[in-house]
């Protein structure tokens, strides 16, 4: 088992182009999360006045914190696991991510909608970093599990599991008034777009992700 473990490995970061792909995901992961903090502290600079929300104004607020950090915590230690036990899916979904967040921090900064006065104060203090909470649309809790279930659709397993993951992240939010039912709602469908494009711009990862390199 370890043996064929480590073959595959093997294989796959001895392979030049394999591996020029892996660091080009990573690297533009990287860039994509500079990026996002800075596009983060832009919108709470440029925040504005909270909105009525058709949800928000008719529910009370409920304490999610400990949901909010640590539901993602064990999600992403699932996916994690789960494309480590075969790396020839790690440049597709670093590139996909990537984008996602690219393309978030592009959204964040064009509109300064303030967030919603009675929403929980998250205690994370790596969670703050990343987000000011007036960085609302569109929701990354709700899209990046289901841009994973996109990405593993023929695993009906993670597709399950990240769809519900992703519809439950929908809700946590709108229950800690995290997040306006816009930012959740518009998530789905700005998701399956950036999908869409990472399968543009990237052909060969997705290729890879299938069928993996060729002996």
């Amino acid at each position: 088992m370890i043996q064929k473990f480590k073959s595959k490995y093997l294989l796959y970061f001895k392979d030049s182009g394999f591996l020029i792909s892996f660091i080009a995901g990573i690297l533009m992961l990287g860039a994509s999360f500079v990026i996002n903090f800075y596009a983060a502290i832009y919108s709470a600079t440029r925040a504005s006045n909270s909105v009525t929300d058709i949800v928000l104004s008719n529910i009370p607020v409920y304490d999610v914190d400990g949901t909010f950090i640590y539901g993602p915590m064990i999600f992403w230690t699932f996916i994690i696991t789960f494309c480590i036990t075969e790396p020839k899916r790690a440049p597709f979904v670093l590139k996909s991510i990537a984008l996602f967040i690219l393309i978030r921090s592009i959204f964040i900064s064009l509109t300064h909608i303030g967030p919603d006065p009675t929403q929980i104060e998250i205690s994370s203090s790596i969670i703050r970093k990343f987000s000011s909470g007036a960085d609302l649309f569109f929701s990354a809790h709700t899209g990046l599990p289901f841009l994973m279930a996109l990405v593993f659709w023929n695993h009906k397993v993670v597709r399950i599991l990240s769809v519900l993951t992703a519809i439950f992240f929908g809700i946590v939010v709108l229950a800690g008034h995290l997040h306006y039912s816009i930012d959740v709602v518009s998530a789905f469908f700005i998701t399956y777009s950036i999908f869409r494009l990472a399968e543009i711009f990237f052909p060969k990862d997705r290729v890879l992700l299938s069928d993996g390199i060729q002996t």
